[in-house]
C-alpha cells in the first residue's frame, strides 16, 4: 500500500472514531485521532466529552509503550489545538513525544487555532501534511465550521407533509391537543435520532398551543436538546410539557428577562430583525446546531430569510385533501430514500458545499 492510499486509511479511521463523540462534545468537535507505528495502529482516541481531554491526548494515552511514540506518525482529523482551553495545547502534548510525523485532515476554523497549531508542530520540527480526506473531515464538523464561518448554529429546518401538500388539518377549539400524525414510528423514531445530535430544538408559538409537544428523547438513547419556544406575548399555558422543567428551555418573548429554574425567558424585539437578534443570541450561548420542527410560519421566515443549512421532510402515505399547506423550499437534493411507507427528502441550499 503507498503512503497515500495508508495516508487515508488511517484519517478514515479517526473520522470513524470522531463520530463517537457526536451529541456529546459541542460546541466543541468530533475529533478523532490514530497513532501509527510500521504501519499498524499502536493507539486512538477521540474527543469523547464537552470540556475533557481531546483526541491526542485520548490516543496518546492509550499507547502502551510510550517510547515508540518517537517513531510513529499520529493521525488526526482535525488540527490539533494551539491554546489553553478546557484542555493543554494538543500541539504542545505532541510536541512534547516527540512525535516525527503529523497527518491532518483539515485546518481547524477557530480563531485561536486557525493555522497555529499546524505552526507550532512545523516549528518542533514535525514533519506536517494537511488535507487528507479533508472534503469528508469537513463534512464531519459541518456545524462547528458553520459556527465560526457564518457566526451562527447550522440549521436543520424539518417538517412532516402529505402526499397532497398539507402539514396539518385545520383545526378547531373542539380538537384534541395532540399531532396529526403524517408519517410512521420509524420516521419518528429517526428524528428523536436527529435530536441527540442537534443543540437546541425550536418550534413556534402555534405548534405548542396546538399539538403540546414534549420535545424531549423517548424514542432513541442520548440527550435531549435544549427546548426553544416562541412565546410572545408569555400566553402559553404552564401546564404544558415544555414547562415541565424536565429539560432546559428558553422562551422567547417580548416582555421579560428571567431565569426561572431551568427555564429562562429571554426578551427579544419581534420587528423585522427578529431572526437576527434570534441568531445573535444563540451564537452568543455557543448554540452551534439548531434543529426547527414547526411550525409553517416558523419555517417559512427561515426560508425566506435563506438561514438553513439542510431541510429533511417526510412525505407520508397519507391525504389530507385540505389544511395548512406545507412550507415550499428549493435547493439541491442531496438524498431521498424511503422510511416504511414513508419518503425522506433532504434538501441543501444551492452552494453549500459542507
Amino acid at each position: 500500500m503507498n503512503n497515500k492510499n495508508s495516508d487515508e486509511l488511517f484519517m478514515l479511521r479517526c473520522i470513524q472514531l470522531a463520530e463517537k463523540g457526536k451529541g456529546n462534545v459541542a460546541p466543541n468537535p468530533m475529533v478523532g485521532a490514530v497513532i501509527v507505528y510500521e504501519g499498524k495502529i499502536i493507539g486512538e482516541g477521540y474527543h469523547m466529552q464537552y470540556g475533557e481531554a481531546h483526541a491526542e491526548v485520548n490516543a496518546i494515552n492509550s499507547v502502551y509503550d510510550k517510547s515508540l511514540l518517537q517513531k510513529s506518525t499520529i493521525y488526526v482529523s482535525l488540527e490539533p489545538c494551539a491554546h489553553f482551553g478546557k484542555t493543554p495545547p494538543c500541539a504542545d502534548l505532541i510536541a512534547s513525544h516527540k512525535i516525527p510525523r503529523v497527518v491532518i485532515g483539515m485546518q481547524d476554523p477557530f480563531a485561536k487555532v486557525n493555522g497555529l497549531g499546524i505552526k507550532k508542530l512545523k516549528n518542533a520540527g514535525c514533519d506536517v501534511k494537511v488535507g487528507v480526506l479533508e472534503k469528508e473531515c469537513r463534512g464531519l464538523n459541518k456545524e462547528f465550521i458553520t459556527f465560526h464561518a457564518k457566526k451562527r448554529p447550522y440549521i436543520i429546518l424539518k417538517w412532516a407533509q402529505t402526499t397532497d401538500g398539507f402539514i396539518d388539518k385545520i383545526r378547531t377549539d373542539a380538537d384534541e391537543q395532540k399531532p396529526n400524525w403524517i408519517t410512521n414510528e420509524v420516521c419518528r423514531s429517526l428524528v428523536h435520532k436527529w435530536r441527540t445530535e442537534v443543540q437546541a430544538i425550536m418550534v413556534g408559538t402555534n405548534t405548542v398551543a396546538i399539538d403540546n409537544p414534549k420535545l424531549n428523547i423517548r424514542s432513541w438513547a442520548g440527550k435531549s436538546p435544549l427546548r426553544i419556544v416562541i412565546d410572545k406575548d408569555l400566553k402559553l399555558p404552564e401546564n404544558l410539557f415544555l414547562f415541565d422543567k424536565t429539560v432546559p428551555t428558553i422562551v422567547l418573548n417580548k416582555i421579560k428577562n428571567k431565569q426561572e429554574n431551568n427555564i429562562e425567558y429571554k426578551k427579544l424585539d419581534f420587528s423585522e430583525n427578529f431572526l437576527n437578534e434570534l441568531i445573535d443570541f444563540l451564537y452568543k450561548k455557543e448554540i452551534n446546531s439548531l434543529f426547527v420542527e414547526g411550525g409553517q410560519q416558523l419555517l417559512n421566515s427561515f426560508i425566506e430569510n435563506n438561514l438553513w443549512d439542510e431541510a429533511r421532510i417526510f412525505t407520508g402515505n397519507i391525504e389530507f385533501k385540505k389544511g395548512i399547506s406545507s412550507p415550499q423550499i428549493t435547493g439541491k437534493i442531496i438524498s431521498e430514500d424511503s422510511v416504511g411507507n414513508s419518503m425522506l427528502t433532504i434538501y441543501k441550499p444551492v452552494g453549500n458545499n459542507l
